[in-house]
């Protein structure tokens, strides 16, 4: 063969094999997105965890129908133990298995573990990327000081919410002395840390009476933290505690007779409405991106759900998830996370709450928030979690550009 005749070949084989590499990263119709969800499925926030794996399957079998991609989505649970060293180990686990989506929620010390790790991963394995889908670590430094070009978070951040909730106690003229009780830990202690800062903003006269801190997922009985409360004098108390933290809480306070009010980021979680039960109608507030009155392709997804589990859907930032990787893979083309990474930034979609968008600064998603109170279930408000009789209906909603914060995020881009 000539060598002109051979280096055309060459070149044709090479034009060739680019050709075969570049069909292998568009998305495939039916080709299978693995993702790894690393959470607790032990311990004392072992329900939360359990719950939210149901609502990744349920939600994937949903989504694998109808996604603009044509790929199919696949659950991969470890448990983490709540733990950030065991979310490592779960986390190369699953890069050994070939899995190039995360997904995380349950406590944002883990979250903070795992976009290091990702982020030393992803510099040291080019084409190897993987990305991280936060569905409910809310620590707003993931968006600020440790944003990562790798990392997308679905929920509403700490700072965002209490901007909702502060915004409606500017108008409650009864709550006068706020008790903040909190997990200590990141998010625990920003929402302390907001409540504070937004409080003294937006109402003055209102006096912090006591602040307290107490680990997370350990404590069995909060009945010492409740007499504090009501020594204090305090008429509410803010706290962002979630899972058996906050369902032990609450059925402390009931059971000690406080009478106060609660606003909460999480009362709608495992166990928690339970623990609320009659006593807590019209006392507990939860501030959310989703309420149980919502109604309409929402409300139908909750009711089959609770008829095929048992159980009730809250983490509504499941169906953020797979709608954004949806419409992101397709506009891609590609299942690869670094052109996905792409296509999510600045992303607008519906959702069940609406129009959102994920923010290209620091890729936090902006969202409507809800301000929705504990009543009996009646005519219009008719779905009730754990079969309690009650339930949460929306007394305010604050569109996106409500309770939007501002960034300080200064992200690298790949």
């Amino acid at each position: 063969m000539h060598r002109a005749q051979r280096t055309a070949t060459l070149a044709t084989l090479a034009a060739a094999a680019l050709l075969s590499c570049a069909g292998l990263a568009h998305a495939q119709k039916g080709e299978t997105v693995k993702i790894a969800w690393i959470d607790p499925l032990s311990g004392l926030m072992g329900p939360v965890g359990q719950n939210q794996v149901k609502s990744f399957q349920f939600f994937a079998e949903k989504f694998n129908k109808t996604n603009p991609a044509g790929v199919k989505f696949e659950i991969v649970p470890i448990d983490n133990k709540l733990s950030p060293a065991e979310s490592l180990n779960a986390l190369k686990s699953a890069i050994d298995q070939g899995v190039r989506y995360v997904t995380q929620g349950n406590g944002s010390g883990v979250a903070l573990a795992l976009v290091d790790a990702i982020n030393k991963h992803n510099e040291r394995n080019p084409g190897k990327e993987i990305l991280f889908l936060n569905h409910s670590a809310v620590d707003p430094d993931l968006t600020n000081s440790k944003c990562s070009y790798w990392h997308f978070r679905m929920d509403a951040d700490t700072s965002m919410k209490m901007e909702a909730i502060t915004t409606f106690l500017k108008d409650q003229s009864d709550v006068k002395k706020v008790f903040l009780l909190n997990q200590n830990y990141a998010h625990g202690h920003q929402v302390a840390k907001y409540a504070k800062e937004l409080l003294a903003r937006k109402r003055p006269d209102i006096q912090i009476v006591g602040e307290d801190l107490h680990p997370i997922a350990q404590v069995r009985d909060f009945a010492p933290y409740v007499a504090k409360i009501k020594a204090s004098g305090a008429d509410t108390v803010i706290t962002g505690n979630w899972g058996s933290d906050l369902a032990l809480l609450i059925k402390a306070a009931n059971e000690s007779g406080f009478n106060g009010k609660f606003y909460t980021y999480y009362a709608g979680v495992t166990g928690t409405p339970t623990a609320i039960g009659a006593s807590g109608a019209g006392r507990v507030y939860q501030v959310a991106y989703n309420h149980n009155s919502m109604g309409g392709q929402m409300g139908k997804w909750s009711d089959e759900f609770k008829a095929k589990f048992n159980d009730d859907f809250y983490t509504g930032s499941v169906i953020h998830i797979y709608s954004a990787l949806g419409d992101a893979m397709a506009k891609a083309k590609s299942t690869d996370p670094l052109k996905v990474a792409a296509a999510l930034e600045g992303l607008k979609f519906k959702s069940f709450n609406g129009d959102v968008e994920m923010r290209k600064t620091d890729h936090q998603l902006q969202q409507p928030l809800y301000i929705s109170v504990w009543q009996k279930v009646d005519a219009k408000h008719t779905y009730s979690p754990e079969n309690t009789g009650y339930t949460f209906a929306e007394v305010k909603t604050y569109e996106p550009y409500v309770s939007s914060t501002p960034t300080s995020c200064q992200m690298k881009r790949p």
